[in-house]
């Protein structure tokens, strides 16, 4: 774990969507699925990102432009540098859903928006390894967003299901919509989502009814990130040092999920104005 900034070099930069670039950078990082590091751009600021790409000597974020901050990202080029620190957080537990649970289904990764970015990494792992469970040896994948633009790793991967809110790729809707249909089909063993709070808490509402386990990324407004100042605390839960991957039990006991947050000032409002605070 990086404490203190260090400073590695872009190698590349991956246009996603209008709206999301991917930063590659050379160098070793010990990570896990679902940690987050914190990204300095010097005389600006440091925000948190999950890591997107990850291999033996690299790794990358996925960058939506929201604010002064992702705005200023957007201009960074190959061959700039920034400053990184961690990883921190709680990961994903590959193994934990799957012990369980006795469905011999496929697991199912539900990402909406850039909450895909902290899905990646878990997918491909998933992919290599027997826990993923499906027939093509993988996670059966859904993501969904308001519109096709907003979609990410296309490409990156093609066994995806799409669903968009405005029906401008994939399937018109939301990406909770088929979960009933495809858990009659498969019988998931395992569920793993990030996305907009509103749509993880259909996710985990569809989990409890349907008795699988399940693992979810929260977002709150991430500040010191090992624990000292609190501001990422949801009903008591340090997200940057207990989260941001938490399990279904927890989930339940969190009064504030999919209701209420705390901007940057700690004001406590709801999570519809924390996204428009944070942006």
């Amino acid at each position: 774990m990086i404490l203190e900034p260090e400073i590695f070099k872009i190698e590349e930069v991956i246009p996603e969507s209008t709206q999301a670039k991917s930063f590659i950078f050379r160098g070793r990082i010990d990570y896990q699925p679902g940690q987050f590091i914190m990204v300095w751009v010097p005389r600006l600021d440091e925000k948190p990102f999950s890591i997107s790409y990850h291999g033996e000597d690299f790794f990358g974020i996925t960058v939506a432009l929201k604010g002064r901050f992702t705005q200023r990202l957007h201009q960074v080029k190959k061959g700039d540098s920034l400053g990184i620190r961690g990883p921190f957080g709680q990961a994903f537990n590959l193994q934990a859903c799957s012990e369980h649970n006795e469905s011999n289904g496929p697991t199912c990764v539900v990402g909406g928006g850039i909450g895909m970015a902290s899905l990646a990494v878990l997918i491909e792992r998933l992919k290599m390894s027997a826990l993923g469970g499906s027939a093509s040896g993988g996670p059966v994948i859904v993501q969904g967003a308001r519109t096709e633009s907003e979609l990410l790793y296309r490409t990156r991967f093609k066994d995806m299901m799409l669903y968009t809110e405005d029906g401008s790729a994939g399937r018109r809707g939301l990406v909770t919509d088929p979960l009933e249909d495809m858990q009659w089909r498969h019988g998931f063993k395992a569920l793993y989502t990030c996305g907009p709070e509103g749509m993880m808490v259909k996710v985990f509402e569809f989990a409890r009814r349907n008795r699988i386990p399940l693992q979810a990324s929260l977002e709150r407004y991430i500040k010191c990130a090992i624990g000292l100042c609190g501001q990422c605390s949801c009903n008591g839960l340090r997200l940057c040092i207990d989260g941001p991957v938490v399990n279904a039990e927890t989930l339940a006991t969190l009064e504030d999920f999919g209701r209420f947050a705390r901007l940057r000032n700690s004001q406590r409002v709801t999570i519809e104005e924390y996204l428009k605070g944070c942006a």
